[in-house]
């Protein structure tokens, strides 16, 4: 006996009714999976912006504290006594800058060979395995490699050394083009090239262990390349560990430094991206 069309009508009606429901089922349960995500997330992201903030106010409060014109004028001090970190700004500006000047073109004619000369040959697989071990290496790592290579045979620490272990950073640049290359696609990706070269700077800036086995630091002022020099990192992780206040005092004051000059960069970097 077939069904009378109202018989079926309701059936299907029925049938929507359920689908309806199955529908409004799955987005319930997805909603609720999507307010938990959310809210883990979003816990994260407090979590970590607490410490950021607490870390961030205590380099303030205390680095504050430990600036004045002798930061900027007299060297280290022994325990006890009035100084400041100039020997030590120094040569951390001047390793930096050394070993930005000798990576910032290796990491752009590198980015332009792979760009647009080879993309997919055994070179450019070779250079791309190569560059993601040099970022995804800890940095004392590097510092015990050229500390083998240059400090080992040479027999002193120095300050060229530690130029050579802070320029691996500097690879990780931007790709940009030639003629065509050199004279329109690079000039249009300037904003992005300073960006990869800032970003760079600022990741080297505060590197500590390579340092360590390279340049060590030095208590007095040099400008001598093949001699031990003072950089900022060193000097506030020696200074840090003591139990000298004044020592703790000038510590905190290159923290302090090195934030601002690294948040510095990092805006720049955005503001740059940002116009592009």
């Amino acid at each position: 006996m077939s069904q009378t069309p109202v018989h079926g009508t309701a059936q299907r009606v029925m049938q929507a009714a359920e689908l309806a429901a199955q529908r409004q089922a799955r987005y319930a349960g997805r909603k609720r999976v999507n307010q938990v995500a959310l809210t883990l997330a979003l816990a994260a992201m407090a979590f970590g912006l607490f410490w950021l903030i607490w870390i961030l106010w205590e380099t303030i409060r205390l680095g504050l504290g430990g600036l004045s014109l002798a930061l900027f004028t007299e060297m280290t001090p022994p325990p006890n006594e009035a100084g400041g970190l100039i020997n030590a700004i120094f040569g951390s500006i001047v390793m930096v800058g050394l070993a930005t000047l000798i990576g910032t073109p290796i990491g752009i004619m590198a980015g332009i060979y792979l760009a647009e000369y080879e993309q997919r040959g055994w070179l450019a697989r070779t250079t791309r395995f190569v560059n993601d071990i040099l970022l995804s290496a800890p940095s004392i790592v590097i510092g015990l490699f050229v500390y083998s290579v240059v400090v080992a045979q040479l027999k002193s620490f120095s300050g060229f050394a530690g130029v050579v272990s802070l320029r691996e950073a500097a690879y990780a640049l931007g790709t940009p083009k030639w003629k065509v290359i050199m004279m329109v696609t690079l000039r249009a990706a300037r904003a992005g090239v300073i960006t990869g070269v800032l970003l760079a700077v600022a990741r080297i800036a505060g590197e500590t262990a390579p340092l360590l086995f390279t340049a060590l630091n030095n208590q007095f002022w040099n400008a001598d390349l093949s001699k031990p020099m003072a950089s900022l990192p060193v000097t506030i992780f020696k200074f840090a560990m003591s139990p000298y206040e004044n020592w703790q005092q000038l510590a905190w004051a290159g923290v302090f430094l090195i934030t601002v000059a690294v948040l510095g960069l990092n805006i720049l970097a955005r503001v740059l991206t940002r116009q592009k």
